[in-house]
């Protein structure tokens, strides 16, 4: 599934493969968990948390790997030690396989983002 014409991220999760859902729930709970005030919402197929309309975080499952998008260069740059081995585009954390998945990572990239706003690339 590259993008989704799911209405809501649980119809979203029901359309994704089944050795992917565990993750991509997991990464939904952390999501929930540490972006308190941002909202749930799908956007461009995917399922992504906003923050006054703009969204700051998204997740995927791509063909080749489960995406886990970071749209906030100054979290990025803060996180440049701690992303240096990752398989990282400019703002897209790529992991091939579902147990390749740095959940401490994750949350605290989501910990950074929710602290406070920042602009978004």
């Amino acid at each position: 599934m590259v993008q989704s014409s799911a209405e809501d991220v649980d119809g979203y999760l029901t359309e994704v493969a089944e050795g992917r859902r565990d993750a991509l729930t997991r990464l939904r709970q952390l999501c929930q968990a540490e972006l308190k005030g941002f909202d749930e919402v799908m956007a461009y197929g995917m399922p992504a948390y906003a923050r006054e309309g703009a969204a700051e975080i998204a997740f995927a499952s791509q063909k080749q790997y489960i995406s886990f998008y970071l749209m906030r260069s100054d979290v990025r740059d803060a996180f440049a030690e701690r992303l240096s081995g990752q398989d990282m585009g400019k703002g897209c954390l790529r992991f091939r396989k579902p147990g390749d998945i740095d959940f401490d990572l994750v949350r605290d990239l989501l910990r950074a983002v929710a602290a406070a706003a920042g602009k978004i690339c």
